[in-house]
């Protein structure tokens, strides 16, 4: 048998380990909404304060017994807070991001929601005055390489959720209508705006690749590039305005140690996935089978297994919240027999696993993976 890292890079580098290598609690996109996460711990007998890695998002950090019961193959490494003059907590449940952006969480909502927006009405003087967080300040990554040494000790695969974004960044500055505009409209604009972001993403990259890089197995990189139909761009528009920064970020990365990328994009992004495997990108998270030319995952096997490793493919849409405990079974075994010949898949669910997941169907989904996902695959 495999360690968990061993059985991570052998599928990563596209050789079939003992098992296709799982992923919950990984990254924010890989984990469970925190009151998602609490029914599954009352269900399952655990007792303890539940933790998030993001309290605008409540991605839960999960417990080592829990991911040791469902077989995660990974363990998160969470840098420390930016260093930003903006960021405060106010009351009524509203917080100012690092960035300047204003969010609240409504009642009866389980995310904050962007409300306001620093930079949505500002000339290109103004954006280039903004006082920008220090992503890169040496307090972020302090003691990250001793934790990475334990993962690996331990015989896991290291994940950095390091917030790497670009065009997403962007969107949270002013507003996606407003961004998508400015992509559209003032791409000059644009590219001096994508500069200032990728600049202190790159400053990042570097910093934390000089204190862990070499412990280090995969990193997380998230724009969301798709709707439910297609992507939020022309390919055009991509590759002009947005895939040359991506480009950077990623180069940074590997400058040094041959880390594996985790990109995150919802939707559908079908067009874009071979310019994201130009740029550098290993492994593609997180597979949502219910977009538009996402759901025939054997097809995105053919088409690009051989250059590229997926996450996810679980469908958290419909199956997950509304299917039994046996159409997740299945649904698990048709992602594994789809993604999982010839290795490159880590199979995980569609996104966060949300509150309406019963508790049953997220147990089903991994006691599945654990089974099925033995190699050699069945037929």
């Amino acid at each position: 048998m495999l360690t968990s890292r061993e059985r991570v890079l052998c599928a990563l580098n596209h050789e079939e380990p003992d098992r296709v290598p799982i992923m919950i609690g990984g990254s924010g996109a890989t984990s469970m909404l925190a009151p998602a996460y609490d029914r599954l711990k009352a269900h399952l007998g655990v007792h303890s304060e539940t933790r998030v890695s993001s309290s605008l998002f409540q991605y839960a950090l999960l417990d080592e017994e829990v991911m040791v019961r469902f077989g995660s193959d990974f363990r998160p490494l969470v840098p420390g807070p930016a260093v930003s003059t903006l960021a405060r907590t106010l009351p009524d449940e509203a917080v100012i991001d690092d960035w300047g952006t204003l969010w609240q969480r409504r009642p009866g909502l389980q995310y904050y929601e962007m409300m306001q927006y620093p930079l949505r009405n500002a000339t290109v003087d103004q954006a280039l005055r903004h006082p920008w967080p220090d992503l890169a300040h040496p307090s972020r990554f302090a003691g990250m390489k001793a934790k990475a040494q334990a993962i690996r000790a331990a015989g896991y695969a290291s994940i950095v959720l390091a917030g790497l974004m670009s065009y997403e960044f962007c969107h949270q500055l002013l507003g996606l209508e407003a961004w998508l505009t400015m992509l559209a409209a003032e791409p000059e604009f644009a590219h001096a705006l994508m500069r200032q972001v990728t600049d202190r993403a790159c400053a990042m990259a570097a910093a934390l690749m000089a204190e862990a890089g070499e412990y280090v197995d995969v990193v997380v990189m998230a724009d969301d590039l798709g709707s439910q139909n297609g992507p939020l761009m022309s390919p055009k528009m991509y590759r002009a305005l947005i895939k040359p920064y991506q480009a950077e970020i990623i180069a940074t990365l590997k400058r040094h140690h041959p880390v594996k990328v985790f990109y995150h994009s919802c939707g559908s992004i079908y067009p874009l996935i071979n310019d994201l495997i130009e740029i550098g990108v290993d492994l593609l998270n997180p597979v949502q089978v219910s977009a538009k030319n996402m759901g025939d995952t054997a097809r995105l096997k053919r088409d690009f297994g051989s250059r590229l490793s997926f996450c996810g493919g679980v469908d958290t849409q419909h199956v997950l919240p509304f299917g039994t405990p046996d159409d997740v079974r299945r649904e698990v075994r048709r992602r594994i027999k789809d993604l999982g010949p010839g290795g490159g898949y880590v199979l995980s669910a569609v996104h966060a696993i949300q509150p309406d997941v019963p508790p049953e169907n997220v147990c089903a989904l991994f006691e599945e993976a654990l089974s099925a996902g033995r190699y050699p695959l069945a037929e």
